[in-house]
């Protein structure tokens, strides 16, 4: 959904030299950073096919949160990625540009499992993530889950997976549950000309 700014005089009409301003940009899924047998449906925000997409803005802000539902279980995962990342081979954590952790709750990067949730995350459930550039944590239906990745490098961007029937559900706002303190929604970073 996007977010809109307007500009406007005390009686609500637009004065002499005030334009109105467009609407914000929102975060959602980017189709132009998908896997080939992705697909993308209800405007940016469910995952399905097969293969991987990152979401339309990096990580730029100091603190940022995000939420998947599992509509559908299969193979899926979720986490961060460069742009340098293969969206069409799955699952990803195979590679040092990605950091993802999986369904059956195996945490993976550069092909090596680096950590395990304590609990599997089944279908219903949503996963929240933190990232605060010096870790990426993991939350089940509202609880930390105290399993997080370390030594993220580089601009990364939430990534999601999708194999094998699974559908993930992705949320970048009117989250399930509520931000860990001193965590917002990823912010588009603009550029006032």
């Amino acid at each position: 959904m996007a977010s809109y700014v307007f500009c406007c005089c005390r009686d609500g009409t637009f004065g002499p030299g005030h334009v109105q301003l467009k609407d914000l940009p929102s975060v959602k899924l980017d189709t132009s950073f998908m896997g080939n047998d992705v697909v993308i449906v209800k405007n940016g925000h469910r995952i399905c096919g097969n293969g991987a997409a990152l979401a339309n803005a990096p990580i730029a802000q100091n603190k940022a949160y995000y939420e998947i539902k599992i509509q559908c279980t299969g193979k899926w995962g979720v986490g961060l990625a460069t742009r340098r990342c293969n969206l069409n081979k799955t699952p990803l954590g195979c590679d040092t540009d990605s950091w993802v952790v999986r369904q059956d709750g195996c945490m993976f990067h550069n092909g090596e499992e680096k950590g395990k949730l304590p609990d599997i995350p089944q279908e219903g459930d949503i996963v929240g993530l933190t990232y605060d550039h010096i870790e990426l944590n993991f939350f089940l239906n509202g609880s930390p889950v105290n399993a997080p990745f370390n030594g993220i490098k580089g601009t990364v961007y939430p990534v999601f997976y999708v194999d094998d029937g699974a559908v993930l559900d992705v949320q970048f706002e009117k989250f399930y549950h509520s931000p860990p303190d001193g965590f917002d929604p990823i912010m588009i970073e603009q550029s006032l000309l």
